[in-house]
């Protein structure tokens, strides 16, 4: 029995002998010379080794071992300067010495001028040597950082989606094509790629604004907004994310809401003067909208004073200030339907202050409300239509002419168009001879003044 176990021993440890010969016959090509120069510099040291190297290069200058071994040395040291010395020089070499690694040497003196940010050289080095060796894992991820440093993104994804064939597990690659299809605003696409970076890097708050931005621009805004909103504090990001937040607010009305997240952003430091400008712009116009004007107008005449000709701030200063002293105004101009109506209510009740006034209608529209009354006074009585516009636009005749049927329609005797805008010379030509009055904008806000809702 003891034959033929040592003989199954024997033959076994053949065999792992085999086995391991053959792997490092496999692994030696490109790697063996690294691992040679490796060893020598554990054991002799760096120093001596150099100079072993460089004393035979001073006999032979093109001496390609002794090229190649001092190129893996600064190689492994990141030496740069040296490295794209020694292996353009191999390069050169190349033409007349057919034992040289094309594919390898292009590969060092590439990564070389990427680390020393000579990225056109760079480029056409990796370029050939991935001619050379188009699955080298190394070679594509350096061409593809180094079409980022150009800012050529949709190149650099197809570098990186090459990466991610050769090494589907590198979770570097992950966060590089993530980050080039997003900027090459493959929005949809990056999301993926983007969300494997940040599960190794949960901490990185450029992939997950990053991230944010391609769900908003992938229709994904709740979850984006959520981000926003989790970054505002952040001090690099945080004012952006802010202001990210506010636009998402606004769009859905929630001024209130909004307004925080532009307050958040103010208090934070360094922010870009561009950034902080939009921020108080986008915020004195929630205050508005949120009917607080006065909290508004300061901070539209803080941008007045310190950027003149901003946008549209100055008239938009122009109109806040008179709104600001008109209470009626702002809710003629601002205000929801009820009190809108029950405005232009006790405007006709003003208007006819010597006369008994009786409101038979009110319709409401989306750009007025019209109003049918029955005026009786001591000496007259009337039925009148009126019709009151809240936008500041010019109104043009073919209002004015569709107003004048509808009084004929509804058998009134006169009609009122009132506007906080104007009314063009076509529809004032348009009247003449007609029962109807335009009141504008200076004759309206007169009225308003006037006007005692508590009454």
């Amino acid at each position: 029995m003891l034959i033929p176990v040592l003989i199954a021993v024997t033959v076994a440890v053949v065999l792992i002998t085999v086995i391991l010969i053959a792997s490092g016959l496999k692994r030696g090509g490109k790697n063996t010379r690294a691992d040679k120069v490796q060893s020598s510099v554990q054991k002799k040291g760096m120093s001596a080794v150099v100079k072993e190297y460089e004393k035979k290069l001073v006999h032979d200058p093109h001496n390609i071992e002794a090229l190649n071994g001092l190129g893996q040395v600064y190689y492994d040291d990141g030496n740069w300067e040296k490295v794209w010395s020694i292996y353009k020089t191999l390069f050169d070499l190349s033409s007349a010495h057919t034992e040289i690694d094309v594919a390898e040497v292009t590969r060092k003196w590439g990564i070389a001028g990427y680390y020393l940010k000579k990225y056109d050289e760079a480029i056409n080095a990796l370029m050939f040597s991935i001619k050379k060796q188009p699955d080298s894992f190394e070679t594509n991820f350096f061409l593809g950082s180094t079409l980022v440093e150009k800012q050529t993104f949709d190149k650099a994804a197809y570098c990186f989606k090459k990466c991610k064939l050769i090494n589907p597990e590198n979770t570097d690659v992950n966060k590089q094509l993530g980050l080039c299809l997003f900027k090459s605003q493959k929005y949809r696409d990056s999301l993926a790629y983007l969300k494997k970076a940040l599960d190794v890097e949960p901490e990185n708050k450029e992939l997950l604004y990053d991230m944010a931005v391609a769900m908003t621009e992938s229709g994904m805004g709740d979850k984006a907004l959520k981000i926003f909103v989790h970054l505002r504090p952040d001090p690099v990001f945080g004012a952006q994310s802010c202001l990210e937040a506010g636009k998402m607010h606004e769009r859905t009305k929630d001024f209130q809401s909004a307004i925080t997240d532009y307050e958040i952003a103010a208090k934070l430091e360094n922010v870009p003067d561009q950034i902080a400008l939009q921020i108080k712009y986008r915020c004195a116009n929630a205050y508005i909208a949120s009917n607080n004007i006065p909290k508004g107008l300061v901070l539209l005449k803080q941008i007045q004073s310190q950027h003149p000709g901003y946008k549209d701030v100055d008239s938009l200063v122009s109109r806040y200030q008179e709104l600001n002293q008109n209470q009626n105004l702002q809710v003629y101009l601002m205000s929801g339907t009820s009190d809108f109506v029950a405005l232009c209510r006790k405007f006709i009740t003003v208007f006819f202050k010597n006369a008994f006034v009786k409101i038979e209608d009110v319709s409401v529209a989306s750009e007025s409300i019209e109003i049918i009354c029955d005026v009786e006074s001591n000496k007259w009585e009337a039925k009148n239509l009126f019709r009151f516009y809240r936008n500041q636009n010019t109104i043009g005749d073919i209002y004015v002419r569709e107003f004048h049927a509808k009084m004929r329609d509804a058998r009134c005797d006169n009609g009122y168009c009132v506007t906080m805008g104007s009314f063009s010379e076509s529809a004032h030509q348009y009247t003449e001879g007609r029962p109807i009055d335009l009141i504008e904008k200076d004759a309206l806000c007169a009225a308003l003044k006037k006007i005692n809702m508590l009454n």
